[in-house]
């Protein structure tokens, strides 16, 4: 496993998982000295639209719009051609072929279409329960993603405990972004399969995104650079 040239600073992902402007503003400008890259989701976006997008992207950080489109191809295409010359970087979509295969048709050239394997919110009691899934997660997850990626997506969205096999079958070229990320000891909240910062870049995912630990803390700044440090520690160790 080859780790890619990825700025120290761009590796965590701040989750803005707010409901206004200000919230969002706000958190980044405390953080903007140790991160490079935030989340926009349904929550926010839905409060701000493409505003804050711009915003963000203007103040020169990336940005992860998080919106895991699933619909009809035509709607799906038609939705991502939106994102063109409005700063976003990352998008997401559901892993879903013809969904997939419609988004990086439709997606300009600086965005990168990634594609959400199995939510991290799900375990495997979860998916037999309730989508009568019968299997284990990380065997869907790595069927989505080989189907993903032969459909043209940049990257996959999947947690740290599938991350090590999927760059094992999938290579270095394609990227893992990883949610439910939890600093040790922290509580798991509403995620299932969760992990640290170190450990899933050590697994082989390229980036992590991180909301709650960080946004609650006492110390936000000193939590994301203890997370720095797990990062760069696995990564010397890859090399």
């Amino acid at each position: 496993m080859q780790p890619k040239t990825i700025p120290l600073d761009q590796r965590i992902i701040f989750a803005l998982d707010v409901d206004s402007v200000e919230q969002a503003k706000t958190l980044v400008k405390r953080l903007e000295s140790h991160i490079h890259f935030y989340k926009v989701g349904l929550q926010l976006f839905l409060a701000a639209g493409f505003a804050i997008v711009e915003w963000i992207a203007g103040r020169g950080h990336k940005v992860m719009l998080d919106l895991k489109f699933y619909d009809i191809p035509q709607t799906v295409k038609l939705a991502v051609g939106q994102l063109g010359g409005k700063g976003v970087t990352f998008t997401t979509v559901h892993g879903n072929g013809p969904i997939v295969k419609a988004a990086v048709e439709a997606a300009a050239e600086e965005v990168k279409i990634l594609a959400v394997t199995v939510l991290t919110s799900f375990s495997n009691e979860d998916m037999g329960q309730f989508f009568g899934y019968r299997g284990r997660v990380e065997d869907l997850v790595l069927d989505r993603a080989c189907m993903a990626i032969a459909c043209g997506a940049g990257g996959i969205v999947a947690s740290g405990a599938e991350a090590p096999r999927l760059r094992s079958e999938l290579g270095d070229d394609c990227l893992i972004v990883t949610p439910g990320i939890r600093p040790a000891g922290a509580e798991a909240g509403d995620q299932k399969r969760v992990v640290t910062a170190g450990q899933a870049i050590g697994g082989g995912a390229d980036y992590v995104v991180v909301g709650r630990p960080v946004r609650d803390a006492a110390e936000p700044l000193a939590v994301i650079e203890a997370m720095r440090q797990e990062i760069a520690s696995s990564l010397s160790r890859l090399h």
